[in-house]
């Protein structure tokens, strides 16, 4: 809070919640002097009349802040997204703007590089069969023989904050870590070696996406990234599902040139992540669930108990330097 020449406490503006966020993003705003408050399933159209009058607005994923709806915007200083991705903003119009688009991945950067380890894990270790199985009464061994990551080279694709977090806990495995980023130079620390792209391609046993979704990386992983491939590999992507082409991993599945995937994430999310009905997705789809090679789980690789007060820890104190 600030105060005018007669003392009054004046505020620093007001912040709309568009989505839920740990308890302590709010505190922490309305102590620095921000009135806060929080609209649940807020319409468009409701949202472009109070906008005037908004200073700051939080939002996770399920609403889609556009031009059409951030052209009405007056006093707006900042966007915060309580995550990573910013592909729900239409950043590049907000700072023509003046807006700050701000996020936070450092709040989950750890839960996703251990989420990423364990479902390689399970997947090596055939751990979601073998549970199954045991669970009906089925004793298999050496059907369900695993593979260790030693002596594997790991190729990673992005290297920000999930995928070095990632390579730091692959460090105890004795595996070779290997990692391309289009956006960084002298990057890596001295346990993983920098790549272009295609000696990844080319070297890599089990490959892991760490990419934010744009543009350029729709459907990056398509059949002639497979084709690139010059082993039979292991995929993770714990980023987003439309940076991979389903269908073409199917297909590379079939034919063994992937020789299984783990995907926190799929291409038929709805923008909310939260919204998924088998009934209507399509036999892609139905393809990997009954695939024992497929380890699945529905976005939660970031999505810790730590990682929610994080989130909003990290979030906060960017929005409390902006001023």
């Amino acid at each position: 809070m600030t105060e005018n020449r007669k003392g009054q406490v004046q505020s620093k503006g007001e912040v709309l919640f568009l989505d839920t966020a740990h308890p302590s993003l709010m505190d922490e705003l309305k102590s620095h002097g921000y009135s806060c408050h929080y609209q649940q399933d807020i319409t468009p159209e409701k949202l472009i009349a109070i906008l005037p009058r908004l200073t700051g607005i939080i939002v996770r994923s399920k609403f889609r802040l556009d031009k059409k709806i951030l052209q009405h915007a007056q006093k707006l200083l900042f966007i915060g997204r309580v995550g990573s991705g910013l592909e729900n903003i239409d950043v590049e119009y907000a700072r023509s703007k003046g807006i700050t688009c701000l996020n936070s991945p450092e709040g989950n950067r750890d839960a996703v590089g251990e989420h990423a380890l364990g479902m390689l894990l399970a997947l090596f270790n055939n751990l979601v069969l073998a549970d199954r199985e045991v669970k009906q009464g089925i004793w298999e061994r050496e059907k369900n023989r695993g593979v260790e990551i030693k002596a594997k080279t790991v190729g990673i694709i992005g290297f920000g904050n999930t995928g070095s977090a990632f390579a730091q806990r692959l460090q105890g495995f004795d595996a070779d870590i290997i990692a391309y980023d289009k956006f960084k130079q002298s990057y890596a620390p001295d346990f993983v070696k920098e790549v272009t792209l295609q000696d990844l391609l080319e070297q890599a046993d089990i490959i892991s996406l760490h990419i934010p979704l744009n543009a350029e990386t729709r459907y990056m992983v398509d059949k002639d990234f497979f084709g690139r491939c010059k082993k039979n590999i292991i995929l993770i992507n714990t980023s987003r599902g439309e940076v991979l082409n389903t269908a073409d991993l199917v297909a590379a599945l079939k034919s063994g040139k992937v020789k299984g995937a783990a995907l926190d994430v799929l291409e038929y999310e709805h923008l909310s992540f939260e919204k998924l009905n088998k009934k209507d997705l399509p036999a892609t789809f139905q393809y990997l669930a009954k695939s024992n090679n497929v380890v699945l789980s529905p976005h939660i690789a970031g999505w810790t108990h730590e990682s929610y007060r994080k989130l909003s820890a990290v979030l906060a104190g960017k929005i409390k330097n902006l001023r």
